[in-house]
């Protein structure tokens, strides 16, 4: 379990702190929107939410070099903002919309941009581990420096081809940081009941692959280990493991209630380690902003996303011909 944290200032500038608070904010209000329109019936099939895990993308996004890739799971909507892609283009997708990331065919858990270097939202638990590592052949293949961000769960780091896939990561250098986002419950069933290993990220060791364990409800623990891990990365050391140890507010989708933990639990969770209130309490200690400053904000942050609801809600449904288009890719 995420234990409190102590609050200091840390040496960054007011104008990282704000940015990191506005990025996460930005993807709290989404996902807190993604809900309702979920709840309206606006939203149809799965819907992952990623309120409570925002630290953990926004961080790694900090270091992200031009080139980069990441992929990650049905969790995504995240990783998608947090590398720059479009709320309207996110949500739209999210209503089955033309104007969606995937022209309204792949819906919340597949939708790609290889503009921003998202390979996706996938729907196979652990299917993205070997995509992740096969990214990170090709940028080894090309020798482009670049790194390979395969994001996964602590459900799923019990699928086999996960450790196939560290096998092979570790006996060609392939250059990919592996990022566990351990948020404690793998659907319905809590780590300690489903994980031989406490800690995750000392599975590596037997492919002689290094990792840690990061606080991943805190920004800036994440911005630094996801420095040194992309450091030895492009280092040609080979890959590098970070266990994100996180927590999601919301049941594993909005079709779980959440029954299998009490209120108590993560109602602690939020008043101690909650990533935004830590950044928030940063700029405000700092004398960086003032709180007047960042409910201004947070109603640009609602604005936005308000926007965006409104696009997903008015942009038209794909047309029937959509059927026969992305399906066979040309060279």
């Amino acid at each position: 379990m995420v234990t409190a944290r102590k609050k200091k200032t840390p040496n960054i500038s007011a104008d990282e702190l704000s940015r990191y608070y506005k990025e996460m904010l930005m993807i709290r209000r989404f996902e807190e929107k993604a809900g309702q329109l979920y709840g309206m019936g606006l939203i149809g099939g799965f819907c992952h939410l990623y309120i409570g895990q925002e630290a953990v993308v926004v961080g790694l996004e900090t270091i992200a070099k031009a080139g980069d890739q990441r992929i990650t799971s049905y969790r995504d909507h995240g990783h998608m903002l947090a590398c720059g892609m479009d709320p309207k283009g996110v949500m739209a997708e999210l209503t089955g919309r033309e104007g969606g990331y995937s022209k309204g065919k792949g819906g919340s858990m597949h939708m790609f941009s290889r503009e921003k270097d998202f390979y996706g939202g996938h729907g196979i638990v652990g299917a993205q581990v070997p995509l992740g590592a096969g990214l990170a052949f090709a940028n080894r293949y090309r020798n482009n420096g670049a790194v390979s961000f395969t994001y996964f769960g602590d459900g799923s780091a019990n699928q086999g081809q996960v450790y196939e896939t560290f096998n092979m990561a570790a006996l060609w250098r392939l250059p990919c940081v592996f990022v566990i986002e351990n948020n404690q419950y793998a659907m319905g069933t809590a780590q300690r009941r489903s994980t031989s290993t406490p800690a995750i990220h000392t599975r590596g060791a037997a492919f002689g692959i290094p990792g840690e364990e990061v606080d991943g409800m805190d920004v800036l623990a994440v911005k630094a280990a996801g420095e040194k891990a992309a450091a030895h990365c492009r280092a040609g050391k080979g890959p590098y493991i970070l266990e994100m140890k996180t927590y999601r507010y919301r049941g594993h989708s909005m079709s779980d209630p959440a029954k299998y933990r009490t209120r108590e639990e993560v109602q602690k969770v939020k008043s101690e380690k909650d990533p935004i209130d830590h950044v928030r309490d940063l700029l405000i200690i700092g004398k960086h902003a003032t709180g007047d400053e960042l409910k201004g904000i947070d109603k640009k942050v609602k604005a936005i996303v308000s926007e965006a609801a409104d696009f997903a809600q008015t942009s038209p449904e794909p047309d029937v011909s959509e059927l026969y288009t992305d399906i066979l890719a040309t060279a």
